[in-house]
C-alpha cells in the first residue's frame, strides 16, 4: 500500500487507538468506532506559497496532507472549484462579502466526487474488486463514476426519494443499483441502509465506501478547506455557511482547518456553520440544546424536499456538533420554502446555480444574517455542495408554484 510520508496510520476518535491503514481498513477494529488519518505534521516540509506556485490540476495538489500520493489516485480531476464573488447576495445580507464555493464544477456535479476520490484509491490500494455503499444520491452516482475509473464494480443502493438524475447516472456509469421501495410510499435513507447491511452479511468481501465506515471520505472533502484558504490567501473568512446532512464534508473542512493552524499557516479556524432544512433538523436541534449528539428522527417524521440533507439519523453527530462549536460557529434551519426561494434567488440574483438542497446553505445565511450573527465586514462563504441541475424538478415545481400564487 502506497501511501504519502506523513501519513502514520488510522486513529479511532472513540477510543483512541491507532492503527495500520494496511490493516484497518473501515470502522475501528476494537470499539467500531469512526477511525481517522492521522498525520506526523513535522514530516510535512510544504508552505503556503510553495503550494500557491503549483497547477490548480485536482485536490491532489495538496497530496502531502493526504494519505495517499498523486501519482496513485484515481482522479477525475475532482477540485480545484471556483470561488465566486457575489457583490448582489452581500448587499442583501448586509454583509462585507458573500462568496459561493461552486462545488458544482466537480466531474459528477458535486462535492462527493472529493470522498469518493480517496476512498476509492483506497480501495483499490487494498486490492478490493468490488466496492458497496448506501446514499440519498449524490455519492452513489460520484462512487459509481469512480468505481468505473478504477475498474472496479460497484454495487449501489438508493431510496427512492433519490434524484432521477442520480439514479440514471449510477446506472449509466455501469453501477448495479437496488431502489428501496418501502409498502407504504417513498424510502428514505434508511431504507437503503437496511437493504446495504444485508447486503453486505451475504457478501463480506465487498469493500465499503459509505460514510464514516471509510476513513477516506471526509479526509478528501477536507481539501475544500484547503483550497478555500488558498483562494483567499490564507485569511479565514468569518463564516462557512454549510448545507448539512451527514456532515462529512463540515467535518472534513474543520479537520483541514485545524491542520492549516498546526502547521502555521493560518492563526484561526475557519467558523462552520450548519445549515439544515426544518423538516430534518436533528444536527440544529441538538446544538440548540446544548447536547453533545443528536436525538434521531424516524423516517415518518422527516418532511423536507431536500433529498440530499434528509438525514435523520447522521452517524457522526458528534463531530459535526464539535466541529461548529470549537470553531465557534453555529446551525440554523431554515423552511423549504425559505430553501427553494433562495436557489431561486441566487440565481436570479448572481446567474449561479445551486441545488434545491445546497441551497439551504443561501437560505441559512440570510436568515443568520437577520439575527445579527453576521456583522457589516463579514466574509461569509457559501457552500454550494451540488449544481442545480441535481434537483430540477424541485425548483421548475417551485417556481411554477410561486407564478400561480402571483397570478391569483
Amino acid at each position: 500500500m502506497e501511501t504519502t510520508e506523513a501519513f502514520v496510520g488510522l486513529t479511532c476518535v472513540d477510543c483512541g487507538e491507532t492503527f495500520d491503514a494496511e490493516t484497518a481498513t473501515h470502522r475501528c477494529p476494537d470499539c467500531d468506532g469512526i477511525l481517522d488519518p492521522e498525520y506526523d505534521y513535522d514530516r510535512i516540509d510544504l508552505t503556503p506559497e510553495t503550494l500557491d506556485s503549483r497547477p490548480d490540476g485536482s485536490m491532489w495538489r495538496y497530496a502531502e496532507l493526504l494519505p495517499f500520493p498523486a501519482e496513485t489516485a484515481v482522479s477525475l480531476g475532482e477540485g480545484a472549484t471556483p470561488l465566486v464573488e457575489c457583490p448582489a447576495l452581500a448587499d442583501a445580507m448586509g454583509v462585507g462579502r458573500v462568496l459561493l464555493k461552486d462545488e458544482g464544477a466537480n466531474p459528477t456535479g458535486t462535492f462527493k466526487d472529493r470522498g469518493q476520490s480517496a476512498a476509492m484509491t483506497a480501495a483499490r490500494e487494498h486490492g478490493a474488486s468490488e466496492i458497496a455503499l448506501n446514499s440519498a444520491g449524490n455519492a452513489g452516482q460520484a462512487a459509481a463514476a469512480y468505481a468505473a475509473r478504477a475498474g472496479l464494480d460497484a454495487h449501489v443502493f438508493l431510496p427512492s426519494r433519490a434524484g432521477f438524475t442520480q439514479k440514471a447516472m449510477t446506472e449509466v456509469h455501469g453501477a448495479a443499483l437496488t431502489v428501496t421501495d418501502p409498502v407504504d410510499g417513498n424510502s428514505q435513507i434508511g431504507d437503503a441502509g437496511k437493504a446495504y447491511a444485508e447486503a453486505m452479511d451475504e457478501h463480506p468481501e465487498w469493500y465499503s465506501t459509505k460514510t464514516f465506515v471509510t476513513p477516506y471520505r471526509h479526509e478528501g472533502k477536507k481539501t475544500m478547506a484547503l483550497e478555500l484558504l488558498a483562494q483567499l490567501d490564507w485569511n479565514p473568512p468569518d463564516a462557512v455557511v454549510y448545507p448539512t446532512g451527514g456532515g462529512v464534508g463540515l467535518v472534513g473542512m474543520h479537520k483541514a482547518a485545524r491542520e492549516a493552524r498546526e502547521l502555521g499557516w493560518t492563526d484561526e479556524l475557519v467558523p462552520m456553520y450548519a445549515a439544515q432544512a426544518a423538516g430534518c433538523a436533528p444536527v440544529v436541534d441538538a446544538y440548540e440544546s446544548g447536547a453533545e449528539r443528536h436525538e434521531p428522527l424516524a423516517d415518518d417524521e422527516v418532511d423536507t424536499a431536500c433529498n440530499g440533507i434528509a438525514i435523520p439519523d447522521p452517524g457522526a453527530s458528534h463531530l459535526i456538533l464539535e466541529a461548529i462549536r470549537e470553531s465557534d460557529g453555529g446551525a440554523v434551519a431554515t423552511t423549504d420554502r425559505e430553501i427553494l426561494d433562495a436557489a431561486i434567488e441566487v440565481a436570479r440574483a448572481e446567474g449561479l446555480e445551486m441545488g434545491a438542497t445546497c441551497a439551504a446553505a443561501a437560505s441559512g445565511a440570510f436568515a443568520l444574517a437577520e439575527s445579527g450573527e453576521f456583522g457589516p465586514d463579514d466574509t461569509v462563504v457559501l457552500l454550494n455542495t451540488g449544481a442545480g441541475n441535481k434537483d430540477v424538478d424541485a425548483l421548475r415545481a417551485h417556481l411554477g408554484e410561486r407564478e400561480a400564487e402571483a397570478a391569483e
